[in-house]
């Protein structure tokens, strides 16, 4: 695979891994912590919380995780099952703001690596927001993804998405926080 100077991802690799030891999650540990941005913790719910990804398809891509510690859709109760829902609407909504994208591709992880996905025993939907031509000829020919965007500029323009909501206001951690109710 060929090289991509991303000097932005030094903060991932550096970063202090403080996930809890009982659990181990890095999606129970990131939504709690009080900065959200260097978590990229763009916004939350009661019961979820919408991060971006840090190995992105496309620029914008996220994840819209329950609190709940589990692999089992069946073990989310009504009310996270409808925050997540509805989170997962505001994303999208968001996305469409902020981006301006053609299209959607969204997925829920329900396992490990045959699903497709490193971190099996919390459920998680990726939203990935697609444009019209985003697929060239790099992966094709020399294995090599290109992001066009920067993860801290997605994550302004995502969070200014989400504040601009009437049921959002910025929590003292800096993620937006969503009022459903």
């Amino acid at each position: 695979m060929e090289q991509v100077f991303a000097p932005w991802r030094i903060e991932w690799v550096e970063r202090d891994d403080t996930t809890d030891d009982d659990v181990g999650c890095v999606f129970c540990a990131f939504p709690g912590r009080e900065h959200a941005r260097q978590h990229l913790v763009v916004a939350r719910t009661d019961h979820a919380a919408v991060m971006l990804n840090n190995y992105p398809y496309n620029p914008g891509h996220c994840m819209v995780i329950p609190d709940v510690h589990t692999g089992d859709y069946g073990d989310l109760n009504a009310d996270t099952l409808l925050d997540h829902a509805r989170l997962k609407q505001a994303t999208l909504d968001a996305l469409d703001a902020a981006l301006g994208p053609d299209a959607f591709n969204t997925g829920l992880n329900l396992g490990g690596g045959a699903a497709g996905g490193s971190i099996g025993d919390h459920l998680h939907t990726h939203v990935v927001p697609r444009w019209n031509g985003d697929t060239n000829f790099m992966p094709v020919i020399s294995d090599t993804k290109v992001i066009v965007e920067a993860l801290d500029d997605t994550y302004d323009r995502l969070h200014d998405a989400f504040l601009a909501r009437p049921d959002a206001t910025e929590a003292p951690t800096g993620a937006v926080f969503v009022d459903f109710d």
